[in-house]
């Protein structure tokens, strides 16, 4: 293997995060995301600062210490070098005037593309979600479910390298969130893309992920990095499965050991 094959995507080195207020956000997160894709998730309880790093990864916001390392010849808009990266927020943030077309085609009307140029590239991340059919629907005449796979779609329209999801199902009912995990795990070893994904939910992230970053809060710190090692594609099934379960119970007992909210490190 060369030595650019053994180089991450992205290395985070010694992050802190700070606000003007004084409060502190993150506190020395260091981790290395490898070339070859992952799925890999951020768990943690509420204000330990998952959204905050993944804002950060994504360029925008910048941290107050440390060094993020993107080995790519691509430009953040505050000069870091990073990968290309899709966006998918716990909102979908469709504009609703737009219709399901328009509202994918929007990271490429900022770039100044035009619509016949992409048309087929939007069509073809519609197909990837299964909204093929519903291109010319507005986003009041869809479902949560649906509204949140344009959203996934348009992130997955510019080819991105990292997708980075904020807690994008946690306010689907249970239903639609199993088939969403199984249709996003479908989308990831089609498009061979590392994903990073923020969630609450010990079962949610043992089911999706390869790897787990547990975190704790005030300030935002990772306390383990534990590798899921059950073979893909997963189904249904595999909830039942004596791995899942124990999976379940490492990650639950790293959560437990976390310093109460306001310990320092």
């Amino acid at each position: 293997m060369n030595a650019a094959a053994k180089r991450p995507l992205i290395r985070l080195d010694g992050i802190g995060k700070t606000y003007p207020n004084g409060y502190r956000a993150l506190s020395t997160v260091s981790l290395t995301i490898p070339a070859q894709p992952q799925f890999i998730s951020l768990l943690g309880p509420s204000g330990c600062g998952k959204s905050t790093l993944l804002r950060i990864i994504a360029g925008l916001e910048k941290p107050s210490t440390g060094l993020i390392d993107w080995p790519t010849s691509d430009y953040d808009a505050i000069g870091n070098p990073m990968p290309t990266v899709g966006f998918v927020f716990q909102e979908p943030t469709l504009m609703p005037w737009a219709s399901v077309f328009e509202n994918v085609y929007l990271p490429f009307r900022i770039a100044k593309k035009p619509r016949k140029a992409v048309a087929d590239t939007i069509m073809d991340a519609l197909s990837m979600v299964n909204l093929q059919d519903f291109a010319q629907a507005y986003p009041r005449e869809l479902s949560g479910g649906m509204k949140m796979r344009v959203s996934i779609a348009r992130a997955l329209a510019t080819r991105p390298q990292v997708l980075l999801m904020d807690e994008p199902f946690a306010a689907l009912d249970e239903i639609t969130r199993h088939r969403l995990n199984d249709d996003l795990l479908t989308l990831w070893q089609s498009a061979r893309t590392t994903v990073i994904f923020v969630t609450h939910s010990v079962y949610e992230s043992v089911y999706l992920s390869d790897r787990i970053v547990t975190m704790a809060a005030r300030p935002g710190r990772i306390v383990s990095d534990i590798a899921i090692d059950a073979p893909y594609p997963r189904g249904a099934a595999f909830r039942d499965t004596a791995a899942y379960h124990a999976a379940c119970r490492q990650v639950s007992l790293s959560l437990a050991e976390i310093a109460t909210p306001g310990d320092e490190p």
